[in-house]
């Protein structure tokens, strides 16, 4: 028996691990007390690393379609298939004809951070389809409008803040998002303990919700007109205080004038809270010492999900409590670019094309995933015939699965890199499998920028690479010369391009650590076994504190930079080099938010629901993940079951614009009457899968509730929470 050190790869919190080795299987895992970040935390997740790891339903070989069914092959036949199919159809057709979707397990991954911008690069294609819009964008757009940087999101300062307003989240169940914080319970209690205020907002008395100080339990989809409530009493309160921020902030008068309609009174009916609740929060985050708003999910997948967002660091500005210890701050990443000089920057832009068939704006270059049945669907120019998807279940996680299911059997080739033949993948011609995160060195590109301390750490693979197998890194390379015309050429060219470009830029910048130098000569001196480890090494080079690859090698737990640290207004990239309060795009879509003011809520709605043991689709296939209370069920209140006729553990038939479903009910306070709460995730019933314990619990698909037109205008965000639905009993 021996031991090995391995990253958390199965959420966002990013904890240490000490794996337990039978030679090359692994057999028990545990928090890693050294770990520089989680310090030995550790959550059934990352307990069950063996369990996922060694799941006798992932793929050891890629599989290519032959006489209409997908058989094994080797990795020669995948590639070769795939460069004698996409390039035809890309040069027939252009390179708006491939469609590119990446999923949430991609940013889990070394290989789905550096290859993906790599592969778009190469096609040259406008349709990019995320999971972002499904999550959050909205925050990208709010960030990028306000910040001139779609990536700067700023995160509370969980350790040091005295006041944290939280919307739409329940870490205690997800382990945080959009904030990287491993042992986030801990720090929620450790909040407490020193004296500080938990506020949380949220429909359902969630786990989070149960240790906070106050649970304001709005009715769902009515938070950005909580928050300018918020904003309106701050102003009418005289509680402003912007502090050191003052000088780098334009547009708060606009701002008061902005939100002059949405007094407290005017929103409660539509929130269905009391005007007295609204303010005594506005003060209690005015008064606080420190404090920092935060908001994720239930924020953002509602109707005015960017605005909300917008209105969260709005709080975070007039509070005084952006980019302040204590308050919501800008992680900076070891390989994030050296800062440059403070001042304006190019500005972020929404809507630079649209898509083809509804004219949907792009975002962050992308295309709201609610759109990609329809341009796969839809005859003409630019339809989509060539799918990638990259650690994607969209048939799953977006709205509509039947009828994306649909598309994707009559586009004209489909690549999947992805471990399990799921309900997406199974339309494949080629599935290329990466191997099991032990076989994987690993190191958080992605989410070392929203951790709440600056930190790096790198962990090799913790057992060999099995025969047969291929890295993953190689697989994203050899994908990236097949469907580029440079099949046949060596994985390492892909890596040297890049660092080749990226090199080259950098010797140019002022501000670069490289500056003036010879781009060949700073190549030779990066270190790696690997392509995919010198260009880590040349990132790191590149980076803000001077560390090399060898560094975090040296330091197998990690190494603590330090907490975060005002980073203002050094990182803004607006034109105007300031904080620019009120964009235009913003101002654009109040009007929508007003009318909202005068809407009747009325009837049931519905909002999803976060498990400890669950991430979205793609870990129930993990017999202990997949068990207990971890469940597919439509939790209702007492007083809506005794209306309805609802009884407990019997079926109960939930219908919307998409569809209907039959669901077992689970009757339960922990939602407010009136909501109804249905997680995501989950339909596993469709044939043609390998995904044994999945298909034995299979739950239904929520998504199949929503036909996909209800989309946040802005961040083309799927609307998944806050929607109306019926419900009556089953016999």
């Amino acid at each position: 028996m021996s031991t090995a050190l391995r990253i958390c790869p199965l959420c966002e919190a990013t904890c240490g691990l000490t794996l337990t080795l039978d030679g090359s299987r692994v057999t028990g895992a545990r928090g890693d007390r050294d770990d520089v970040f989680s310090q030995g935390f550790i959550c059934p997740k990352g307990a069950s690393f063996g369990e996922v790891d060694a799941d006798p339903d992932r793929l050891t070989g890629p599989l290519v379609r032959k006489d209409g069914a997908l058989q094994e092959a080797t990795w020669a036949e995948a590639f070769d298939t795939i460069a004698a199919r996409v390039r035809p159809l890309i040069e027939e057709h252009g390179p708006n004809a491939v469609g590119v979707v990446l999923g949430n397990p991609n940013v889990h991954t070394m290989a789905g951070a550096l290859y993906p911008p790599l592969l778009l690069g190469a096609l040259r294609t406008r349709n990019l389809f995320t999971a972002s819009t499904l999550d959050q964008m909205p925050k990208h757009v709010s960030s990028g409008l306000l910040f001139g940087d779609p990536f700067a999101i700023p995160v509370p300062d969980l350790d040091r803040t005295d006041h944290l307003l939280m919307l739409g989240a329940n870490p205690l169940d997800s382990n945080g998002s959009l904030c990287t914080a491993p042992d986030f319970p801990g720090k929620l209690k450790a909040l407490r303990r020193r004296g500080g205020t938990l506020t949380v907002v949220d429909p359902r008395r969630t786990r989070t919700a149960r240790l906070a100080d106050r649970h304001v339990a709005i009715r769902p989809g009515a938070d950005a007109l909580f928050l300018a409530a918020l904003v309106h009493t701050l102003f009418a309160e005289d509680l402003t205080d912007l502090g050191a921020l003052a000088e780098h902030v334009e547009g708060v008068e606009q701002v008061r004038e902005a939100v002059r309609d949405f007094t407290p009174e005017a929103v409660a009916s539509a929130c269905d809270l009391d005007a007295a609740t609204i303010r005594t929060v506005a003060r209690e985050l005015a008064a606080a010492p420190t404090a920092a708003v935060y908001g994720r999910m239930g924020s953002s997948t509602v109707a005015y999900g960017t605005l909300a967002n917008w209105l969260v660091d709005v709080l975070n500005v007039l509070t005084g409590n952006l980019d302040r210890p204590g308050g919501a701050l800008f992680p900076l990443a070891a390989t994030a670019p050296a800062p440059r000089p403070a001042g304006p920057g190019k500005g972020f832009a929404l809507g630079r094309w649209s898509s083809r068939v509804s004219g949907h704006p792009e975002a962050k270059g992308e295309i709201p995933m609610a759109a990609l049945a329809e341009e796969i669907e839809t005859e003409g120019e630019g339809r989509i015939r060539v799918v990638i998807t990259v650690a994607a279940n969209p048939v799953l996680s977006a709205p509509d699965g039947t009828r994306l299911d649909a598309a994707l059997g009559t586009v004209d080739f489909m690549v999947a890199v992805d471990p399990y033949l799921n309900e997406t993948t199974r339309h494949a011609d080629v599935v290329l499998p990466p191997p099991p995160p032990s076989q994987s060195a690993h190191f958080d590109f992605a989410f070392n920028n929203f951790a709440v301390r600056n930190q790096a750490r790198f962990t090799p693979a913790a057992v060999p690479l099995e025969e047969g197998r291929m890295d993953e890194c190689e697989i994203h390379a050899r994908l990236i010369l097949a469907v580029s015309g440079m099949h046949g050429a060596p994985p390492s060219a892909v890596d040297d391009l890049a660092i080749d470009t990226t090199l080259a830029k950098a010797v140019a910048q002022e501000h670069s650590p490289v500056h003036g130098a010879d781009p060949k000569a700073v190549a030779a001196r990066l270190s790696g076994a690997t392509g995919p480890e010198r260009r880590l090494d040349m990132m790191l080079r590149l980076g803000p504190y001077d560390l090399v690859l060898e560094d975090l090698r040296r330091a197998p737990h990690g190494i603590d930079l330090g907490p975060l640290q005002p980073r203002l207004p050094g990182l803004l990239k607006t034109r105007s080099g300031r904080v620019e309060l009120l964009p235009a795009p913003i101002v654009a879509d109040l009007p929508r938010l007003r009318a909202a003011l005068d809407a009747e809520p009325g009837g049931l709605v519905l909002v999803g629901r976060r498990h400890l043991r669950s991430n979205n689709s793609w870990l129930h296939n993990a017999p202990s993940l997949n068990s207990g209370s971890n469940r597919c069920t439509l939790q209702v209140h007492p007083d809506d079951a005794d209306r309805l006729g609802l009884a407990d553990g019997k079926p109960a038939r939930i219908a919307a614009e998409g569809g209907a479903l039959e669901v077992e009910v689970e009757i339960t306070d922990a939602v407010r009457n009136g909501v109804v709460s249905l997680p995501h995730g989950w339909g596993h019933d469709r044939p043609g899968t390998r995904l044994a314990v999945a298909a034995a619990r299979p739950g239904v698909n929520v998504n199949q509730l929503l036909d996909g037109t209800r989309l946040d205008p802005l961040s083309g965000t799927a609307v998944l929470n806050g929607f109306p639905v019926e419900l009556a009993p089953l016999p």
